[in-house]
């Protein structure tokens, strides 16, 4: 009898959900292996054991080595992987996380492709940041600058409230250290929330670049939904970091740590995975998980797969 060695390979219905996972790790200048059912990350500070399964997002920042084996069980597990560049400010690739229905796509690819029912979800996004007001008839222009007036609103605000000089959201993405402190935390803090729904998007199955507001980019549907929460989350969390960082601090990390430890409840992680399934208008049931697949008909709709089918005449 062939002897199997290692681990055994993670089920589907054994894994955690999206909503149960911690947030996101970011690791630089480190060595990723494999042991058992969990990734060490080895440093000059030591080793350390993670369970894969239970992260939602892996931030690999420069200098980091990671294994075959790791990223195979990174695979298994569904954990979405995203290499990124110094202080994680720019995002160079992505791997594929787990997932196994194509609902929610499907129903992503037929919203987005269609002018009317494009503009009622994206209508349905500004809606969710002007609670109790209606702007169903609103034009996109008029949503636009709404949703300026509303930003601007809460910069001046914050800025007045830690006492913090703010002339603009104003930053170089190839020089960030030549921004301002509020300005380096405002993009280190909104690249972590980037990567965190980024793997919301990826494990429920969507196109991370079909957005409804943002179009034309790879991870434009990333971005529509980040904008639902920067007003909550990270706008707030960068100016309360410039308002006590000195120019010694690394902005960069302190963000990133402050944003981890604001998402660490995983309340947020629950709302997106709720909001998406309010925005595409599709209900996660016990079916999504299954490894289900067929061959689509232009008569029948849907037939078996796997099956050796004859010529019809």
């Amino acid at each position: 009898m062939k002897k199997i060695s290692g681990a055994k390979k993670t089920t589907l219905t054994e894994l955690p959900r999206i909503s149960d996972r911690v947030s996101f790790v970011y690791i630089e200048h480190a060595k990723i292996s494999k042991q058992d059912s969990a990734i060490t990350v080895a440093d000059k500070n030591g080793v350390v054991r993670i369970p894969a399964a239970m992260i939602g997002v892996l931030m690999l920042g420069p200098g980091t080595d990671v294994t075959h084996r790791a990223m195979e069980l990174i695979g298994d597990t569904g954990t979405s992987i995203v290499w990124v560049g110094e202080r994680g400010i720019r995002h160079y690739a992505h791997g594929r996380a787990l997932s196994r229905s194509a609902r929610l796509l499907i129903a992503q690819a037929k919203l987005v492709s269609n002018n009317r029912s494009r503009l009622t979800v994206a209508r349905k996004m500004y809606q969710m940041r002007f609670p109790g007001e209606d702007v169903s008839t609103l034009t996109m222009q008029q949503l636009r600058g709404r949703e300026g007036a509303r930003i601007r609103k809460l910069y001046r605000a914050l800025s007045a409230k830690y006492d913090i000089e703010w002339t603009g959201r104003d930053y170089d993405p190839d020089d960030f250290s030549g921004g301002s402190a509020v300005n380096q935390a405002l993009s280190s803090c909104n690249v972590a929330l980037y990567g965190l729904v980024y793997s919301i998007v990826v494990a429920l199955g969507l196109s991370a670049g079909l957005g409804f507001i943002h179009t034309g980019n790879d991870l434009s549907f990333v971005y529509d939904v980040a904008d639902l929460y920067k007003a909550e989350y990270t706008i707030p969390i960068a100016f309360e970091l410039a308002s006590r960082l000195t120019t010694a601090d690394d902005v960069g990390r302190e963000a990133r740590l402050a944003v981890r430890d604001a998402l660490v409840d995983g309340k947020l992680i629950q709302n997106i995975v709720k909001d998406l399934q309010y925005l595409l208008d599709v209900e996660l049931d016990e079916q999504f998980s299954a490894d289900i697949i067929n061959l689509w008909d232009d008569r029948l709709e849907l037939v078996k797969h796997g099956v050796s089918y004859r010529e019809r005449s």
